[in-house]
């Protein structure tokens, strides 16, 4: 068991305007098993980084442990090889059979380090390679999204076996993985970073709590503040009235009045001006004990959309429906008997590679949106409504480029409104000015949802939305399909969004 302690720590990009960390102070202990939660952009990666030493910075972090970070970088040559060919050049000292126990606590088998890596599955080469990662046992563990692309059946896996392991800093956006394998959050709030104890929803409801106080505290102060503030001004009306009377009087309305009545009456204005200054002194102190309450407070403004209604339903309809692709001999879709309704929110669930994401470009492609040709072999009825008008997220953002401008002329949407929804989804304002293609994967991410909210349709479809997008985010996205009610037909494989939002789920074999 050792320490990791980071001591006044600052850093910032070259060109930045801002620091992405001032000043950070905290101290966490090795053996924990710890999740890491945040914002979109906000920093998570590159405190992982600063961890491994791959920038410069100004204070400390000192321990005595060794980091090693997943995911591990694949290069082209080697995704020809089988793992147990290159293990070693990505963890030194990897032996075999120590991965190979690592694969059996994830429910794989050993065979898949002796296939070609490029063959694997997403979730056999995320197991293969967290399999390496907990090959030795003193290093200290950095884990960046190890969910991220994989299907229910592999979540479930790495979910278990993570709940077994310690050691590990975790960062990932899916609720109930943090809840199932973590006993200690460490929290990038807005003004700095703080170590709790427990899991996810630990940290949560004690946030709300934090919350809630803030929020009645900041009131009691408003009120306070408003308060002193028109004695303040009444007091110092009647001083003014006062000091005014000194000088020039109505011998025959006060008669009972003499010159030396000047002295009685400064002394009286003096008393009241040094009673303007107290409350005023007051007033400071109740605005200091304000600043600073709200500071880290989640305030996420409520979404909207804007759905267009069809004269028909359903919308889409399949039966006895049949896809593969021309080169192939296997059914990627068997037998699909299928109606989208108005309202209806389908999640589409099962395996990697069950055909989820070929389904989504048949009804693109039968409904002629722009840029989807399949070279496919149909069989069976797959019929969508006339003029239909969909909305599509995919699962890829790699490809944005330039900037925010561009982006809209591009796609035909109002950059004023585009902008605003971004600023809802906790877009800062300078990086509107920045090149989406060094945005961290989740604010692209939110470029693409973005998009689709700003896009009036009959049908959203959502190819894994919620992939890199932070909670509080994802939180946002569950009240607002919850309130508007589109007809969305998605995949995604956070349990939580998926239980909250689904009306319907379907299972593809």
């Amino acid at each position: 068991m050792a320490q990791i302690r980071v001591n006044q720590l600052t850093f910032y990009y070259d060109g930045s305007p801002e620091n992405i960390f001032e000043n950070v102070s905290f101290s966490i202990d090795t053996n924990w098993r710890l999740g890491f939660i945040g914002r979109n952009g906000k920093g998570k990666t590159t405190f992982l980084n600063l961890l491994m030493g791959k920038y410069a910075y100004r204070g400390s972090i000192d321990t005595t442990v060794t980091f090693d970070y997943f995911p591990y970088p694949v290069s082209e040559a080697q995704m020809q090889l089988p793992a147990a060919e290159f293990m070693e050049e990505l963890k030194g000292g990897c032996e075999s059979w120590r991965v190979i126990c690592e694969l059996t606590g994830l429910g794989e088998d050993a065979g898949v380090l002796y296939r070609p890596f490029q063959t694997l599955s997403p979730g056999e080469r995320t197991k293969v390679l967290l399999a390496i990662l907990f090959s030795e046992e003193n290093d200290f563990l950095l884990i960046d999204e190890p969910t991220n692309h994989l299907d229910r059946e592999a979540r479930e896996s790495v979910k278990q076996y993570l709940a077994t392991k310690r050691g590990f800093l975790l960062v990932s956006h899916d609720r109930d993985l943090l809840d199932a394998c973590t006993d200690h959050c460490l929290v990038l709030n807005r003004s700095g970073i703080e170590v709790q104890n427990g899991n996810f929803t630990t940290w949560w409801e004690e946030k709300e709590r934090r919350d809630r106080f803030a929020l009645a505290e900041n009131e009691k102060h408003q009120k306070e503040i408003v308060k002193l503030k028109r004695a303040a001004t009444r007091t110092s009306e009647w001083a003014d009235r006062n000091e005014r009377t000194k000088i020039g009087f109505d011998p025959i309305k006060e008669h009972d009045r003499f010159l030396d009545t000047r002295c009685y009456i400064g002394a009286k204005t003096k008393k009241m001006q040094s009673r303007v200054k107290q409350m005023e002194k007051r007033i400071n102190r109740e605005i200091e004990e304000r600043e600073g309450l709200l500071q880290d407070l989640e305030r996420p403004v409520d979404l909207k959309l804007v759905s267009l209604t069809h004269h028909k339903d359903p919308l889409v309809h399949m039966k006895e429906y049949r896809v593969r692709y021309e080169d192939a001999q296997v059914w990627v879709i068997r037998n699909l008997t299928l109606a989208i309704h108005k309202n209806e929110r389908i999640a589409l669930s099962g395996r990697n590679g069950c055909g989820k994401s070929t389904l989504l470009q048949m009804i693109l492609q039968k409904s002629g949106y722009p840029g989807i040709s399949m070279p496919v072999v149909e069989e069976g009825i797959c019929e969508t409504a006339s003029g239909l008008v969909i909305s599509y997220v995919g699962q890829d953002a790699t490809g944005l480029k330039g900037d925010i401008a561009t982006f809209c002329r591009e796609h035909d949407l109002d950059l004023g409104l585009f902008c605003a929804i971004l600023r809802q989804l906790d877009f800062d304002r300078g990086q509107f000015l920045e090149n989406m293609e060094d945005y961290s994967e989740g604010q692209k991410k939110k470029i693409l949802l973005a998009a689709s909210l700003l896009t009036p349709a009959h049908l959203y479809i959502w190819d894994e939305p919620l992939n890199y997008i932070d909670v509080f985010s994802r939180m946002q996205l569950e009240k607002l399909l919850q309130e508007y009610q589109p007809t969305l037909l998605f995949v995604e494989h956070d349990v939580r969004f998926r239980e909250t939002i689904a009306t319907r789920t379907i299972e593809l074999e």
